[in-house]
């Protein structure tokens, strides 16, 4: 399994692992409605868009081996300074087999030596107890609590969840572009 950049060939395959991630890690915790909606659709436009006008500073990272996308991780400035971990996915199925783990890593460390002394952070659902403890053991620090609203009507708690800036000093440039 290698770590690689993500590039506009694995729009659909990217968006066909986010809804199938979201349809099984999310079911009981999202309205069923909107699981069962066109949310592949939803997940092509984003991602069709997302890799053909990528937003300045982001970073999109795909685990692949043998022809298939495995997992994927996305990174994103925020207008704060931080560095938004937006979406992190192991295909379901291969869950707990450490393909998260090595995106994660992968991305704080992308993180640190592109934006140097800027906190990474993430918002997870509160019910989504499996990924709350998986980003504990991996150092992320509770630091918010809200509500997400969502635009296809309906409103869940979430935690947001913070890895402290690194020092620019402390990497070495591996990842620059």
């Amino acid at each position: 399994m290698e770590i690689r950049e993500g590039v506009r060939e694995d729009v659909a395959q990217i968006a066909a692992l986010h809804a199938e991630s979201w349809r099984t890690a999310y079911a009981g915790i999202m309205p069923t409605g909107f699981l069962s909606g066109p949310l592949l659709e939803n997940r092509l436009e984003l991602w069709g868009a997302r890799l053909l006008g990528p937003e300045p500073g982001a970073g999109l990272f795909v685990a692949a081996g043998e022809g298939e996308i495995a997992g994927f991780a996305y990174l994103v400035p925020r207008p704060d300074g931080r560095l938004l971990l937006d979406n992190l996915h192991a295909r379901p199925g291969r869950t707990g087999s450490g393909i998260g783990g090595q995106l994660l890593q992968h991305a704080l460390t992308w993180a640190a030596a592109e934006h140097p002394e800027r906190a990474v952070y993430l918002e997870v659902l509160r019910a989504n107890t499996r990924a709350i403890a998986f980003y504990e053991r991996h150092g992320a620090v509770r630091t918010d609590e809200r509500v997400c609203l969502f635009e296809q009507g309906f409103a869940l708690p979430e935690f947001e969840y913070t890895w402290a800036a690194q020092p620019a000093s402390a990497h070495s440039g591996a990842f620059s572009q």
